[in-house]
């Protein structure tokens, strides 16, 4: 037996005052009307009407029940109609996790923008290159970018990260333009911490894994606008997404080196718990930044 359906079955009769009529309205058969009143009596173990030829009415207990079941089906039908609401409107605070350079760099004008067309988002950005736990740490959304293992949490790709290996025009008028990885100084290797230099057979990867383990007084650092800014002194070389080197690029402030030797492109992922029943404002975050950077992304036009 469904409740609601039972005191949804007894308040249309107590308004109507009439089987049949509440049978029309709610569009079922008298029969199955009288079979829920029936069974929410002796659920109830009192009597709910008296009944008539013509006419039904309500006794006391039903009176009383009538109240509480108006009351019931009403929290019901606000509740429905809120959460409802929230399934059609982008409203609420969204919680993101998202890399520093990245966000710096890129991030802050599509916040802008999708707060422009979501005002009713809010949103809580919190930068860090380590990996967060999104659920355990309570994010709506992580952005990531590697390539990513497998796991419970549901990964859209937003788009596609190339790395390049870059070093100062005045670096390789003094240094020389290296043809094959082995050529390369391991002590001007200007190395980004947070990279797994050991994630790849690739022969570039596997000499800048060397040159990382070779480097004693070169420059490491876990951001990688600090080693770009040094890469552009002439210091040494980097091997760093092109969504931060892209702008040094097109300016001729870097040039890429080994372009025979480019390595696997990597992503930049959306990651989040759930794949079904996503939050609205959730759903238009995701939708947004898929479709905002370009394909390719504008950072690779250089």
């Amino acid at each position: 037996m469904d409740r609601l359906d039972t005191m949804k079955a007894f308040v249309t009769v107590a308004e109507l005052g009439s089987f049949t009529k509440a049978a029309e309205k709610l569009e079922t058969s008298n029969q199955l009307v009288s079979k829920y009143v029936s069974q929410l009596e002796e659920q109830l173990g009192v009597r709910l009407f008296n009944r008539t030829t013509r006419r039904v009415h309500l006794t006391q207990e039903g009176e009383q029940c009538l109240q509480h079941a108006m009351h019931i089906l009403e929290s019901v039908h606000d509740m429905e109609s809120h959460f409802g609401e929230l399934q059609n409107t982008a409203k609420g605070l969204l919680q993101i996790s998202a890399p520093v350079s990245f966000s710096i760099l890129h991030l802050a004008p599509l916040i802008r923008d999708f707060k422009k067309q979501y005002p009713e988002v809010g949103v809580n950005l919190e930068l860090s290159d380590r990996k967060v736990d999104a659920v355990e740490e309570g994010f709506d959304v992580a952005l990531r970018i590697g390539r990513l293992k497998n796991s419970s949490l549901i990964a859209k790709k937003i788009a596609p990260v190339r790395l390049a290996l870059c070093a100062a025009p005045s670096y390789i008028e003094k240094y020389g333009n290296p043809t094959h990885p082995a050529e390369l100084n391991s002590s001007h290797f200007l190395r980004y911490s947070y990279m797994d230099y050991s994630a790849s057979e690739h022969p570039l990867m596997k000499v800048l894994r060397a040159n990382s383990q070779n480097n004693q007084t070169g420059l490491v650092a876990n951001n990688g606008e600090i080693l770009v800014a040094a890469a552009i002194a002439g210091e040494g070389y980097i091997l760093q997404p092109t969504f931060i080197v892209g702008e040094a690029l097109k300016q001729g402030k870097l040039k890429t080196i080994l372009n025979d030797f480019e390595l696997e492109t990597m992503g930049l992922y959306a990651v989040y718990p759930h794949r079904k029943l996503l939050a609205p404002k959730l759903r238009a975050f995701i939708d947004f930044i898929s479709a905002y950077f370009g394909d390719p992304p504008y950072w690779d036009h250089y």
